[in-house]
């Protein structure tokens, strides 16, 4: 499979099975990427995808996977990601994406129409522990998934962390010399970190932000926004966070990219830099 870095790259797509239905499969994802000649990162809340996106890429699909650390998938435990480079496999040109939590503390209010994947599924029941313990440190499960991510072929990603856990993340893995961190979706107001916030993290090596397509679709972000997220960060990363059965396909999601580039006054290699060279050095081998 030729570079990524000559393709739209999404690192943050949603195919199921996952907690609420999707639109599309790993395969299906797979298929609607490779017609807008993109790579995609599938993401689900409920199982990792590592497998699903070796077997995709067997067929020829552009699709790399993730592990997202919930209780439900297997835990903080560094186990649950060794499982998961194996069954990624050797093939991909990009390194698996490894989540901490989603599934933590109180539940963000969303605005999404949401459908349960399976009526059994109770999603408060698999709420776990923060990553911070009583006295705001990371739990040691928590540094130890770092200090395995430092050695294994993955990009560790903040799940969704609030803004002290991610300054806390950020710390621990300019100490550990951590090579890859996604800031996943920074300044939603889950994660609350600012554009001043981005740039004094500029300096901080292998930190990369991701700024998501559904923070403006629904709302809680704007297209000016999305401009101040670019030129506060060298390595931000604009991806989807889109797979909801009611929310714009891919080809769809590049349409309505263009419009909001423009309203953002971004140039023409800054939207070649968010949207495939730094997607690509985040997840270069």
């Amino acid at each position: 499979m030729r570079d990524l870095a000559g393709r739209v790259v999404d690192v943050h797509y949603h195919a199921g099975p996952d907690l609420y239905r999707r639109r599309l499969t790993t395969g299906g994802a797979g298929r609607a990427y490779a017609g807008i000649d993109g790579w995609v990162v599938i993401k689900s809340h409920l199982v990792c995808t590592a497998a699903s996106a070796w077997e995709a890429r067997q067929e020829g699909l552009p699709v790399s996977g993730t592990v997202v650390l919930n209780d439900l998938a297997g835990g903080v435990h560094p186990r649950v990601v060794e499982q998961a480079v194996y069954t990624h496999g050797q093939d991909s040109p990009a390194r698996l994406v490894v989540h901490l939590p989603t599934l933590v503390g109180p539940a963000h209010p969303s605005r999404l129409h949401r459908q349960a994947f399976h009526p059994l599924l109770d999603t408060e029941r698999w709420r776990g522990d923060r990553i911070l313990d009583d006295t705001g440190q990371l739990r040691r499960p928590v540094r130890e998934v770092l200090r395995a991510a430092r050695d294994l072929p993955v990009v560790l990603a903040t799940g969704h962390c609030d803004r002290e856990e991610t300054l806390r993340v950020v710390d621990e893995a300019a100490r550990l010399d951590l090579p890859r961190l996604l800031l996943t979706h920074a300044t939603h107001p889950m994660t609350g970190l600012t554009p001043a916030d981005l740039t004094h993290l500029a300096d901080v090596p292998g930190v990369y932000v991701e700024i998501t397509a559904l923070t403006l679709l629904l709302g809680h972000r704007d297209a000016g926004h999305l401009g101040e997220v670019v030129r506060a960060h060298p390595r931000a990363v604009f991806s989807s966070d889109l797979g909801q059965p009611d929310q714009p396909d891919p080809a769809e999601w590049l349409s309505l990219s263009e419009s909001w580039f423009e309203q953002a006054q971004l140039a023409p290699h800054q939207v070649r830099a968010v949207t495939a060279l730094n997607p690509a050095a985040l997840l270069a081998p």
